[in-house]
């Protein structure tokens, strides 16, 4: 029988996933494709986690709604797992996991359901979670301590205490807005559910805890929308992509000196960023992570190379040696951000005029040329990395003209 990311990966090699051309729509189909693979991942969620007899019974329930939802409204589920706090638990309970999470996942996906009018009949949870953050909502529901049970109803959520039920309102207590747009349907999270959030790969940062950095959240989204215009200005298809992709960046800190800023497979949609006073570093860092959201959904659906993971080797932009994958995913991730930098020159942007732009520029074609040489000297691709590959190799020998 197929696994699903044998029956998802499924996709022709993608031509430009770095850098789109006009009006392409390889990301979106490279999206879909891995929304896609969770769906049978979201019914079977939980398997072969010990599990009380409550949180056992929530599962079957849950599983039973999932599979009467796909039935009558089959674009209802892709929506959910499309949704950060959503999708992001059903990858971390692959293979694994715990109650918790587990118990997370069936109520947030029953709360979204029951806010949007969409639940087949109410349900019971017996084993809720202690909250429920609705990114569809934008909100986040505490429970109080002596919650018993939570019952799901289309319009309203009923928390089950000893002897007595409540309803929770969403702008009465235990209830809060946790989410600031920024533009359209991108946001800045001031909660995240994301359990990966705190392992951190970088040797110069620990993890990502959300902090404004003692900075007013006006002046986060300020900053961010400049960011945005930036890409719109001089890459206005990648920017559409951001659009497809990004649902939330998480503030985790502001510093002077230096920027830094991750993403997680696991949650697709989700950047964290630190402030920085310079527009260019904060515009590069959202490009940056964008671009790795971008190939991680790739990354959800194929191995890409074969030997991502081993032997390890120099990095351009890390101290540490990394694997194949760890490089791959800093060119694919710089060469927009050289296309940025160019497209900005020629466009005799103001901030281009500035002294050490120039030379950010050519540090930025360095470190691609340095990667790139890396990534296809030594990878072994799969078909579909092989077309990933072919497209660095064109962009890499565009900007080494550059050089000459």
């Amino acid at each position: 029988m197929s696994s699903p990311r044998t029956v998802a990966r499924r996709i022709d090699p993608p031509r430009d996933l770095t850098l789109p051309d006009p009006g392409s729509v390889t990301a979106r189909g490279v999206l879909s494709r891995a929304i896609a693979r969770l769906l049978p991942e979201l019914v079977g969620a939980g398997r072969g986690i010990p599990l009380s007899a409550e949180a056992r019974a929530d599962l079957q329930s849950f599983g039973a709604v999932c599979r009467e939802l796909g039935a009558r409204n089959p674009g209802a589920l892709p929506s959910l797992v499309r949704r950060v706090p959503i999708g992001t638990l059903v990858r971390c309970l692959r293979g694994g996991g715990s109650e918790a999470l587990a118990s997370e996942l069936v109520g947030l996906v029953l709360f979204d359901l029951a806010l949007a009018g969409a639940l087949p009949a109410p349900v019971r949870q017996r084993r809720p979670p202690r909250r429920l953050l609705s990114l569809a909502a934008r909100a986040a529901v505490t429970l109080p301590e002596d919650a018993r049970a939570v019952r799901f109803e289309n319009g309203r959520l009923l928390i089950e205490h000893a002897g007595r039920e409540t309803i929770v309102a969403l702008d009465g207590p235990g209830v809060e807005s946790p989410y600031v747009e920024i533009e359209g349907d991108i946001v800045l999270a001031l909660a995240d559910n994301n359990p990966l959030a705190m392992m951190e790969a970088h040797p110069d940062k620990f993890g990502n805890a959300i902090d404004l950095g003692g900075r007013d959240v006006s002046e986060w989204t300020g900053v961010l929308r400049q960011a945005l215009d930036l890409v719109q200005a001089h890459l206005p298809d990648l920017r559409r992509e951001m659009d497809l992709f990004v649902q939330q960046i998480v503030p985790v800190g502001h510093d002077a000196e230096k920027h830094l800023s991750a993403s997680y497979q696991e949650a697709i949609g989700t950047i964290y960023m630190t402030l920085h006073p310079s527009l260019m570093t904060m515009t590069e860092a959202l490009v940056h992570e964008f671009s790795h959201n971008k190939i991680n959904a790739l990354f959800e659906l194929d191995d890409v190379l074969e030997n991502a993971f081993s032997p390890l080797y120099a990095s351009p932009v890390r101290p540490d040696p990394r694997p194949l994958h760890g490089v791959l995913l800093a060119v694919h991730a710089f060469l927009p951000v050289a296309r940025l930098y160019e497209r900005m020159i020629e466009a005799g942007h103001p901030l281009a005029q500035k002294p050490g732009f120039a030379e950010r520029f050519a540090r930025i074609r360095q470190i691609n040329a340095e990667g790139a040489e890396v990534v296809l000297t030594n990878g072994k691709p799969t078909e579909v990395g092989g077309a990933l590959l072919e497209e660095i190799r064109r962009w890499d020998a565009y900007y080494r003209k550059w050089e000459g």
